[in-house]
């Protein structure tokens, strides 16, 4: 069960999620005690493994960093529930092994706090808080795979192994 950090404003942005300030490295745990330090200075300290970021539309617009997506995974976030995601920034998750979940209107059916669990593959949301069910379209075959598998470059090597 996962608890939700609710950040209603439309296009949080890539230095939001992870400020430029840090970019000189990759290590994911240095980035993750800076994720989202610019938009919730507390952050850090109050999410734990799991838990799950909801936001309003364009969630991760602005530079096409994958520290952002890196943050959050050393931060331990299991997934971004968002109506919408910059294009790059979904790409770079897929790629990362990183699940996001488009929802419509998702910070007006998840309120912060609440715990919630999500099924990916069946594309449903359960608010144990509220005692609801939401709906979502799965992401594609395609990048589920990629999710399962750990990432795009995991993907790859599963499939050359194949052969």
């Amino acid at each position: 069960m996962a608890k939700a950090h609710v950040y209603p404003r439309d296009h949080v942005n890539t230095d939001e999620i992870i400020p430029a300030r840090y970019l000189n490295t990759d290590d994911r745990a240095v980035l993750a005690a800076h994720c989202m330090e610019d938009l919730d200075p507390e952050f850090v300290g109050k999410c734990r493994p799991g838990d799950v970021i909801v936001a309003g539309e364009d969630f991760g617009c602005g530079s096409s960093r994958e520290h952002a997506v890196w943050a959050m995974q050393g931060a331990k976030v299991a997934a971004v529930i968002a109506p919408s995601f910059a294009r790059i920034f979904y790409r770079n998750s897929i790629n990362g092994g990183f699940p996001l979940v488009e929802l419509p209107d998702a910070p007006g059916h998840i309120n912060d706090g609440d715990e919630i669990e999500i099924d990916f593959e069946a594309g449903r949301i359960h608010n144990r808080t509220q005692g609801t069910e939401l709906t979502f379209e799965p992401l594609p075959d395609f990048a589920m795979a990629i999710l399962r598998d750990g990432g795009l470059l995991e993907h790859i090597k599963k499939q050359q192994e194949k052969r």
